[in-house]
């Protein structure tokens, strides 16, 4: 059956412009050296499918609207204040259960990105120290930093490991020994492009009240996007003694490390494997220490963990994940293919997702076992965790 000519010039021009790129509209376009890579994924049959039916996140009570952009970690101070938080324009807020916090951000989305992220820095991961009230900070362009009970500058403690920069670190956790355990997702990749290498420090000053965030309208997807789609396995955990001043590289080669909490009894740490979907336990302690083994295969896309009381894990999850998602990571080659097809990073992340945002988080225990799910599977409330 022939086509008509007039469809198959339309054809070939659209397949031309694919081809071509010509407005450098695909999430690789000025990548001439960008590689993907195939995820170490579990069995798609091993991916839990237990769900919420009652969609319990959709009950959330909602305490802030529009007022900060990009919240990240959640950590609480020795006296039980907060909660602390991280957000998009370097800063780190504490909330003092007033309602009003800052100028409206009515703009503010999950994908939302402050074109001035690499130069005022960003918050990802904090963790208190019971004792001395000192919080701590991974920074995901100007890597472990601290700052005293009383706000203020933070000072940097650590900006490399072995001679290599840390280029994304993302999530802290402290021992009652003076230890840090950090990831670093990427070694190759930043949250932003623009990063212009550890060009300051001291950037941080967080206040109990009188904040005000300046408007920010720029919806530019950033590069940990890129990163994620690559597929690229150059994140490490690491370890900072406060005492020694040393940085220590516990594992390496790791697929977007982020999210970690040490176990209730600080005998390990678990961390979750952000494009496998995994959480992982390392052991310090033990017949077992310096060895890590898979703890959960989890249903999602992963970011922190946090241990609770009994010693459980909430794991935060943004969104589950999809057959699409899944092919792809098994499938680099397609994947190349399909970004070099001219559509924006943001909408090919939004085809990994599954098309909307729907926000999950999942209890496991210290054995692995799934304990608990809540979720909002339209995003109706809670869009992303």
């Amino acid at each position: 059956m022939m086509l008509p000519r007039g469809f198959s010039i339309e054809f070939l021009l659209l397949a031309l412009y694919c081809a071509l790129d010509p407005f450098g509209h695909s999430p690789i376009a000025g990548f001439p050296h960008f590689e993907v890579h195939k995820i170490d994924m579990p069995a798609w049959s091993e991916v839990p499918t237990d769900r919420d039916k009652d969609n319990s996140l959709q009950k959330s009570e909602v305490l802030i609207v529009n007022q900060v952009q990009g919240p990240e970690s959640i950590a609480f101070d020795p006296l039980g204040r907060g909660p602390y938080t991280g957000v998009a324009d370097g800063r780190i807020l504490f909330w003092n259960g007033q309602s009003e916090l800052c100028n409206p951000k009515e703009s503010a989305s999950p994908m939302s990105y402050v074109e001035t992220e690499h130069i005022c820095g960003r918050p990802l991961g904090l963790r208190f120290d019971k004792n001395t009230g000192d919080l701590y900070i991974a920074d995901a362009y100007y890597g472990l930093m601290k700052v005293g009970p009383q706000g203020g500058l933070a000072t940097s403690l650590a900006t490399e490991a072995e001679g290599v920069p840390l280029r994304f670190t993302n999530d802290v956790d402290i021992d009652t020994e003076g230890n840090l355990y950090f990831t670093d997702s990427s070694t190759n990749f930043q949250r932003s492009l623009k990063h212009p290498h550890f060009a300051m420090l001291n950037i941080y000053a967080f206040r109990m009240k009188g904040i005000v965030l300046p408007s920010v309208k720029n919806d530019e997807f950033h590069s940990v996007g890129t990163l994620v789609l690559s597929g690229e396995a150059s994140g490490r955990v690491l370890k900072y003694n406060l005492a020694t001043k040393e940085t220590t590289v516990l594992m390496r080669n790791v697929q977007f490390p982020n999210g970690i909490s040490l176990s209730k009894d600080a005998s390990l740490f678990v961390f979750s494997e952000g494009m496998n979907g995994r959480l992982r336990k390392y052991w310090l302690k033990g017949v077992k220490a310096g060895t890590s083994e898979i703890l959960a295969i989890l249903p999602g896309f992963p970011d922190n963990v946090r241990v609770n009381g009994n010693g459980d894990f909430w794991v935060a999850i943004h969104c589950r994940r999809c057959v699409y998602s899944y092919l792809n990571a098994l499938y680099p080659k397609m994947r190349k293919v399909i970004l070099k097809i001219p559509i924006p990073t943001r909408i090919q992340c939004m085809f990994h997702i599954g098309g909307r945002f729907h926000a999950v988080v999942v209890k496991y225990s210290p054995e692995g076992k799934l304990l608990r799910i809540l979720e909002d599977s339209e995003g109706k409330v809670v869009r992303t965790v």
